[in-house]
């Protein structure tokens, strides 16, 4: 890898993960301010959506090779949280104040925090053993925290919203199901698509906690 990309790759994971700590300290103040949950998406929802999409940069960076991660998965990654931002918390405002908003951007945050300094901190060279362990370990809680009292009870909170607005209805009036029926069906296929996310993360994990531990042995 040349040294003008590794520069390139090492300036967006440092972005981002100063633009994700601002986030989870802008949602942990808020919290700790108003001892409520009600204001995570008035304090750092336009920050994380704007986080959230910058990151289709990730699928970009796959698809060309740049890093070793493919396109699969961070394409799911990146879609499932979009939708979810730009499509349903974003429009609809009787949604914003609830606490699966506050538990999804609090478990993306501290998640994506602890991801991108790994990835800046290891092309620098310098990343710590426990910042390892903590990227392939702590996402065992946090993204079944995100899921299901996060993004699913969001979605399901939001339906009758969705309903009542006949949200997006021009663009879905040239097919014969409605985004309701559309939002409906995500739910339902939604856990099986996040485990595959899961189970791939379990993968890294063995691989890149299983290559520490064997250079520990090794001194």
């Amino acid at each position: 890898m040349s040294h003008l990309l590794k520069l390139y790759l090492f300036a967006y994971n440092s972005l981002q993960a100063f633009g994700w700590t601002i986030s989870l300290v802008r949602i942990l103040s808020c919290f700790i301010a108003t001892k409520s949950v009600i204001g995570a998406y008035a304090s750092a929802g336009d920050l994380i959506c704007l986080l959230q999409t910058c990151a289709f940069l990730e699928v970009v960076h796959g698809a060309i090779g740049i890093v070793p991660s493919g396109v699969l998965f961070p394409l799911m990654q990146w879609g499932g949280r979009t939708h979810f931002l730009l499509a349903i918390v974003r429009r609809i405002h009787e949604v914003q104040e609830l606490s699966a908003v506050f538990i999804t951007f609090f478990a993306w945050s501290l998640t994506e925090v602890i991801r991108y300094s790994h990835y800046a901190l290891n092309i620098s060279g310098g990343c710590p053993s426990w910042l390892t362990y903590l990227r392939y370990t702590l996402f065992i809680v946090l993204y079944p925290m995100g899921l299901a009292p996060g993004e699913m009870r969001l979605m399901y909170q939001a339906l009758p919203y969705i309903k009542e607005k006949n949200l997006y209805g021009d663009f879905f009036a040239s097919v014969p199901f409605s985004y309701y029926n559309f939002v409906t069906v995500v739910l339902l296929i939604y856990p099986f698509l996040w485990l595959n996310l899961y189970l791939h993360l379990f993968k890294q994990r063995r691989s890149k906690l299983g290559k520490q531990h064997h250079k520990k042995k090794k001194i």
